[in-house]
């Protein structure tokens, strides 16, 4: 039988062990906080507070400029796509991915011709989200339209579906690809706001930084939520127009002299 002097000592055990416990804590607390921080900011996803878009001024959308087009395509690698060896001019610009063309609108009435570049309409009913019957193409909660390549069947039924001829599908082999815009074949893809852009905190568009290089200034990109951003502050002061309105698709990118 152990002696009453002999016996362990269990509250002095269990001061230490909450002392121990409460130094690791103290040290550790730091960056254990840093890391759920991180998680958080991580994991907090886009908010429907906010609603992307974009307005073209056609007035200023000079006609043989591709500058808009051009930077797009090297924002997210899409001029890295080889044309297929012997394949012909005309199979190639009819298959080769486009994420914004430039359209030219002529008046019978009057012969005024207006240009003008022609995305993704970022809908807010997008008729491509409807008809996927996988779920690849979908609306993000802060409006940006996207394809998930994962999930892309290539069935292509949102190319037929969108009004606006704005998707383009990936015909052959892809070798050179960047890591923020991947692509390969049998995929459909198309503008997407330079999402990239915006999950990093950024608040423009390659076409829009190109078109302002310019001096033209005919994109203008922001928050259609925000009622003091300076898309909202110009939509209300003069107004704009959206392809296809009958549609009732109520489109993140307007026009203005249309």
């Amino acid at each position: 039988m152990t002696e009453p002097s002999e016996q362990p000592n269990t509250k002095r055990r269990e001061f230490i062990g909450k002392s121990l416990l409460a130094a690791g804590a103290a040290l550790a607390a730091p960056q254990v906080l840093l890391i759920v921080a991180n998680v958080r900011a991580e994991t907090q996803g886009v908010s429907s507070e906010v609603r992307w878009g974009m307005l073209v001024d056609t007035n200023k959308c000079v006609d043989g400029c591709t500058s808009c087009v051009d930077a797009c395509h090297r924002e997210n690698g899409v001029d890295l796509l080889q044309r297929p060896t012997g394949q012909q001019d005309e199979m190639w610009n009819a298959q080769r991915p486009q994420w914004i063309r430039k359209v030219k609108l002529r008046d019978r009435q009057t012969g005024r011709v207006t240009n003008l570049p022609v995305m993704c309409q970022h809908c807010e009913f997008p008729p491509c989200a409807d008809v996927c019957p996988t779920g690849a193409s979908f609306k993000r909660a802060d409006g940006i339209v996207m394809v998930d390549r994962h999930t892309c069947i290539g069935c292509r039924y949102c190319m037929m579906a969108c009004p606006y001829k704005a998707r383009s599908f990936i015909h052959q082999n892809v070798e050179n690809k960047m890591v923020r815009a991947p692509r390969g074949k049998g995929c459909v893809e198309s503008c997407n706001l330079c999402v990239h852009r915006i999950d990093a905190g950024n608040a423009t568009t390659a076409c829009q930084e190109a078109c302002a290089k310019e001096g033209h200034h005919a994109i203008l990109f922001g928050d259609l939520k925000d009622p003091q951003s300076a898309i909202s502050l110009a939509l209300k002061a003069q107004g704009s127009y959206q392809i296809r309105a009958d549609l009732e698709l109520n489109t993140g990118v307007r026009y203005t002299n249309l």
